[in-house]
């Protein structure tokens, strides 16, 4: 073969085989375009959650339609309409059950007549994004004492609307600290044990029962929902972080509510499952006296004023000090004595020595059974322990 035509030869296996890089090259950016499809239009990679070293991880696909993480089977939320949302609202100019500095949330009408909680996002590039990571949140959980996210609307590039179960008998901080507990009467002890003890199980679900570990990193009286039957809801995931990794460090927004927030994670920026823990142990302590977590009249914290009980409260010493006096004695003392010294040990100031949420719900089914059985009849104690 002269030399042009090897030259020819060469230059033609050249480009055949550049051709075929080109090819598989563009191939494999598809396949990666495909798989990436989910998480960017669920936006950013969520935040870390559980007690190991900081890392990122990128979002799971979504969860089978009509089912849960776990596998259970549910209605799947669905996508509404902008303008579905706007009529069942009435444009906006419904009831407003429910406010935030981000949000607002209006009593929704469906198509089926039943009634629904529409939380509008203030409109913002910022929130909007805050909005797809609570959504994120939702679409991966279920549980009889969390919330139900019946769908989405999703239409506007800076806004965003969420479909939630209605809950109609309102907060526990209302029920606690409000009217409710003027109209309705002031809540007796089992309830609120009971109360406690759902709380738990929700919150041991979201850090143990999920595909992903949730932080909720707002737990407080105002996001705990009651319906008619005074169980719990817990709601408001705007402040959720979800993955496996660890730890959440500044300069990530600041969670939390005066009076609940875990001084740890104020003085270092690490938020994780012992902080909820934390926001716990105060919630426990609001059922246990009737007070309110942060006093903003005399800018007294409710932990601070009871620090002294609660060092002393062993073998129920110094238990009356603390009780709900609206009770007028009603209240098992034994049991609480057991529930000062489990806020006790939620309030820890070593995140790592706080109790799991699910040793939490061990210890009330071991130390105050008559209260939560006495509302929930049909409990099993000894299948859990």
């Amino acid at each position: 073969m002269d030399l042009p035509a090897a030259s020819i030869a060469l230059a033609s296996a050249i480009f055949l085989l550049l051709a075929v890089l080109a090819f598989r090259r563009r191939r494999i950016l598809l396949s990666c375009l495909t798989l990436c499809t989910g998480d960017l239009e669920l936006g950013a990679t969520t935040a870390s959650v559980s007690d190991g070293p900081e890392t990122e991880q990128a979002e799971p696909p979504e969860p089978p339609a009509g089912k849960t993480p776990a596998g259970g089977s549910l209605p799947s939320p669905r996508l509404f309409t902008l303008q579905e949302v706007e009529s069942s609202t009435g444009n906006f100019t419904s009831a407003v059950i429910g406010k935030g500095g981000f949000s607002t949330v209006f009593l929704a009408r469906l198509p089926d007549h039943s009634f629904a909680a529409v939380k509008l996002h203030h409109s913002s590039q910022r929130l909007h994004r805050a909005f797809r990571s609570e959504l994120a949140v939702l679409l991966r959980i279920h549980h009889p004492y969390i919330v139900r996210l019946l769908g989405f609307c999703d239409e506007q590039d800076d806004q965003g609307a969420l479909v939630m179960e209605y809950v109609p008998s309102g907060s526990l901080h209302d029920k606690l600290h409000g009217a409710g507990a003027a109209v309705a009467g002031v809540l007796p002890w089992a309830r609120r044990t009971s109360i406690a003890n759902r709380l738990a199980q929700a919150l041991d679900y979201l850090h143990e029962g999920c595909e992903l570990q949730i932080v909720h990193g707002d737990i407080k009286a105002s996001n705990v929902l009651l319906d008619d039957s005074l169980n719990p809801k817990l709601c408001d995931f705007g402040c959720a972080r979800m993955g496996f990794s660890g730890v959440v460090r500044q300069p990530a927004p600041m969670t939390g509510s005066p009076g609940y927030v875990d001084p740890h994670y104020i003085r270092t920026g690490v938020i994780s499952k012992k902080s909820d823990v934390y926001s716990f142990g105060v919630l426990l302590l609001e059922l246990i006296t009737g007070a309110e977590a942060f006093d903003a009249a005399t800018d007294q914290l409710l932990t601070a004023g009871a620090a002294p009980v609660l060092r002393e409260i062993g073998g129920g010493v110094g238990v009356d000090a603390i009780v709900d006096q609206r009770l007028n004695g009603e209240y098992d003392h034994a049991e609480a004595a057991a529930l000062g010294s489990l806020a006790a040990l939620c309030l820890g100031e070593n995140p790592s020595v706080r109790p799991s949420m699910a040793e939490i719900v061990r210890i009330m089914w071991v130390k105050v059974p008559s209260s939560i059985s006495a509302v929930d009849p049909d409990i099993s104690f000894c299948s859990s322990l």
